[in-house]
């Protein structure tokens, strides 16, 4: 749902997104819904010391990364003009929210560590198929009101995105 949320506050921040840049983006959430996931898995089964002491960062990292991406946009959107076109979503934030999003995701792969390797594999595909689908219907959701709200939308999307990073560190 954190995928989705983002996703929706992308589309917000561009209302005029392609269908190629809305798959990228919803490509790049099941990416790494599918990684976090075989992620955790390998780490149990290879590294779980080192692993269950990174866990605790887990929220702070989220947090720290979405209070960033959203505390940009949320300046973008005060400074800038009418007029002004709104900035695309770059592939260095698109990145950063796939980690932010899923960075807690990597706690799955406790959860299916007593799985053989294909089970873990194919699990985490089915997340990320639905992650894809989930993040497409919350891509075109945003189009919607991203056009409707206009110059407000990389506002109301960056406060999005810093309530997602708190929602986050709280639940974690």
């Amino acid at each position: 749902m954190d995928a989705f949320s983002v996703s929706a506050v992308n589309a917000l921040h561009e209302p005029r997104m392609s269908r190629r840049k809305m798959c990228l983006i919803a490509g790049t959430f099941a990416g790494f819904q599918i990684l976090m996931p075989l992620t955790g898995w390998v780490c149990v089964h290879t590294i779980v010391s080192i692993f269950s002491t990174f866990q605790r960062f887990v929220p702070w990292i989220a947090l720290i990364l979405l209070l960033y991406i959203g505390g940009k946009m949320l300046l973008e959107g005060l400074r800038r003009n009418e007029a002004d076109e709104q900035p695309a979503v770059s592939l260095k934030d698109l990145f950063l929210q796939g980690i932010a999003t899923s960075i807690d995701a990597l706690s799955v792969g406790f959860a299916i560590a007593g799985h053989g390797a294909f089970e873990a594999i194919l699990e985490s595909l089915i997340i990320g198929a639905v992650t894809f689908v989930i993040c497409i219907c919350g891509l075109l959701i945003g189009k919607t009101f991203g056009t409707r709200l206009s110059g407000k939308a990389s506002v109301f999307g960056g406060l999005i995105l810093i309530l997602i990073g708190i929602e986050i560190f709280i639940r974690g």
